[in-house]
């Protein structure tokens, strides 16, 4: 069942909570409907400089995906959206949420490996052309493609000039006041 963009809110999962919806969705889709094997789906990077993306339709979990940060390039994986919310919409709205949070830590570039079959799809929804001059490769299983989007870097682009307290705020929040904030207000004690 397609859904409406307007019903899909995207947010940075910052929450055990949270990132047990993004888990438990991975579970689903790749080791329930893909069979993958437990220890290739969760193959270490979800801790080491992950971002995790969590995509609603009210309060329900129903994609994810997860970013990795590299020096020049931002890499999205593990994309996985429940049976019942596939056709486009929501994976649509968390790659557009995943090119606001890259464009404003000042990536311009998105790397994704996308399985060869779906290439179609993610041209029309994530807006990706495939790599040219790379090979296909495997892994788990199944066939995938290099795929890269160009993002434009907005003005206010997160930098060494941005302030301090602005970059301590929780990621993809950088525009609301954080706990820091506050803490602020209290100043030095004497």
């Amino acid at each position: 069942m397609s859904r409406d963009v307007a019903e899909i809110k995207v947010d940075v999962a910052r929450t055990l909570p949270e990132l047990m919806e993004v888990f438990a969705v991975r579970t689903l889709v790749y080791m329930g409907e893909q069979q993958c094997p437990f220890d290739e789906e969760y193959d270490g990077n979800d801790f080491a400089g992950a971002t995790h993306l969590v995509a609603r339709v009210g309060k329900e979990p129903v994609g994810v995906m997860r970013m990795r940060w590299f020096a020049k390039f931002c890499k999205v994986e593990r994309v996985a959206v429940r049976r019942e919310h596939r056709g486009g919409p929501v994976a649509a709205a968390m790659i557009e949420a995943a090119c606001d949070i890259a464009g404003r830590k000042g990536y311009s570039i998105i790397l994704g490996h996308i399985q060869k079959h779906l290439l179609p799809f993610w041209r029309r929804y994530g807006r990706v052309n495939a790599r040219a001059g790379r090979p296909v490769f495997h892994f788990s299983d199944h066939e995938y493609v290099e795929v890269i989007r160009r993002i434009e870097t907005p003005a206010n682009a997160l930098s060494l000039d941005t302030p301090a307290l602005q970059l301590l705020r929780p990621e993809g929040a950088w525009d609301e006041a954080g706990v820091l904030d506050r803490s602020a207000q209290r100043g030095a004690p004497a």
